[in-house]
């Protein structure tokens, strides 16, 4: 019988391959064509962050730890916005309250932080509940596959596979037991970085996390290639075999002078690409998403494009949060310091890109000025409000369903310059910040500082049952932190990984991309 999961409340059948004969079985679906981090307080530890409590069905465990995962639903008031010319969410918005940001597949991970929800918290079924260690185990490596280039996508978990992508644009599938190839595409060459106007990738090849979509079954990758062309690359996950390829470059700018860091959402029938600047912000670019059909029956786009003369890309890592019907985009800095160009801003999306609400802070001016923008951490769903961080370090809380235009949050808390994306255990939000991991307890009123980790780890943490696991990036050290105190509990050396780093939790292990492929750890 097949496999079947919910998807935003879709019924959606999960990938199951034959061990035998390495074939997907009948779960799937037939084919079809820092440099303003600085330090900050945080002040005394008010009170230990909720924590998923643990579940009665019997067998459903995590590294010897029992979870549930879920998130807490309320509907929020709207606050009134500071910005006089803010008229409130666009006739047509989808009005959602972001009280059910559920993410993903049972025994997934997907996409970015497992699910278009971004919630960074490994969700386990009975079914899945296998290859399981003591949550107190010492951590240790499980397997390292050397790849063709530098992984700095999460690696994905679909259908007891690996899937990973490389800066020299290709894509591996991997045995999760062992971390044996079992499939490698190569899409393009590369753009060679001496190429490029400016930049801190070379060659830049396939930097953003990949998604895997259970309504089609295709697993989707945005290719850069020589000359600074963007193509977005349909693959079999069984066999690697691409489906289809078709161009997608931003809407504004020159195609080579964007980046496409964030992360790809495969969501309403459509992969959203978002793109963002090259390090160093030169050259011609405006932050922007594309949306592109899902499937090969089409290729009418849509697109939207911060309304700057030059920057404001949508450039983090975690890339688009997808609640109810809304896209949510962090953009960072743009080119004015007089009109507000709507850079440096959260930005509500419909399906089709139409911009239908925004938030941004009463310092847009200041923060463009001095690139101290919002773009560096997507936004984050929590408590059935939208919570904002950047490069300031000052925490923003928003109604959902109305951002509040300029000035419009509900609350503010300094916190510390976050960048990455939030992982998410009901009303505790763990963030990571040049500095070390904070863990935000956040109600629909406010938000305060439980703790920061006792060590300086700076890549975005993923939570599973009692552990908070983040990455010290350049220098590779995984890192086990009590969840509820941010002690450290492991810690283990990798090597080298890529700016950003951030693992991947399921089949009762850690994945992590690293400069020459990807590791596997277990404990």
């Amino acid at each position: 019988m097949p496999n079947y999961g919910r998807v935003g409340g879709t019924r959606v059948r999960i990938p199951v391959f034959n061990q035998g004969t390495g074939r997907l079985g009948k779960g799937f679906p037939p084919k079809r064509g820092a440099r303003h981090a600085a330090r900050c307080q945080t002040g005394r530890m008010k009170r230990r962050p909720r924590m998923l409590r643990t579940s009665t069905v019997a067998g459903v465990c995590w590294l010897g730890v029992t979870l549930l995962a879920a998130t807490a639903a309320c509907t929020p008031s709207g606050g009134k916005s500071a910005d006089p010319a803010y008229r409130g969410p666009a006739s047509g918005s989808s009005g959602n309250t972001a009280g059910a940001a559920q993410d993903g597949v049972p025994g997934e991970w997907i996409t970015y932080n497992g699910g278009d929800g971004r919630q960074g918290v490994v969700t386990t079924s009975p079914a899945a509940a296998a290859a399981t260690t003591s949550s107190a185990a010492k951590p240790a490596i499980a397997w390292r596959a050397l790849l063709d280039g530098a992984v700095y996508g999460q690696p994905l978990l679909v259908g007891g596979r690996i899937l990973a992508a490389t800066e020299n644009d290709s894509v591996y599938a991997l045995d999760a037991a062992g971390g044996r190839v079992l499939w490698r595409t190569h899409v393009g060459t590369p753009q060679a970085l001496s190429a490029l106007p400016c930049g801190d990738i070379g060659p830049l090849g396939i930097t953003s996390t990949m998604a895997y979509d259970p309504a089609t079954g295709s697993l989707f990758a945005l290719a850069e290639t020589d000359g600074g062309h963007h193509a977005l690359y349909a693959l079999d996950p069984a066999t690697g075999a691409v489906r289809w390829r078709r161009g997608v470059e931003p809407p504004s700018g020159t195609p080579k002078d964007n980046q496409q860091r964030a992360a790809l959402t495969a969501a309403f029938g459509r992969v959203y690409v978002p793109f963002g600047g090259l390090a160093g912000d030169c050259g011609d670019y405006i932050g922007s998403v594309v949306g592109t059909p899902a499937n090969d029956q089409g290729t009418t786009q849509v697109h939207y494009s911060v309304p700057t003369t030059r920057e404001g890309g949508i450039w983090g890592p975690g890339g688009l949060l997808t609640v109810g019907g809304t896209l949510y985009a962090a953009a960072g800095n743009g080119a004015s310091m007089t009109t507000f160009d709507g850079s440096d801003s959260v930005i509500a999306l419909s399906p089709d890109l139409t911009r239908t609400d925004y938030f941004a802070p009463s310092t847009w001016a200041q923060d463009n000025a001095n690139d101290q923008d919002l773009g560096s951490l997507s936004p984050v769903s929590v408590s059935g409000r939208i919570l904002a961080l950047g490069k300031r370090g000052t925490a923003y809380l928003l109604a959902a369903d109305r951002l509040g235009g300029v000035g419009g949050q509900l609350t503010q808390t300094r916190v510390c310059p976050a960048f990455g994306s939030g992982a998410v255990v009901r009303g505790t939000v763990y963030v990571a910040c040049q500095d070390g991991v904070r863990a935000l307890d956040v109600t629909s009123e406010g938000i305060s500082v439980v703790w920061k980790s006792a060590v300086v780890t700076n890549g975005s943490p993923t939570v599973a049952g009692d552990s908070v696991w983040t990455v010290h990036y350049p220098a590779g050290i995984l890192y086990r932190l009590d969840a509820a105190t941010g002690a450290v509990t492991g810690q283990l050396a990798l090597g080298a990984v890529p700016h950003f780093a951030s693992p991947s939790l399921g089949a009762g292990r850690v994945y992590v991309g690293t400069m020459d492929g990807v590791v596997a750890v277990t404990g």
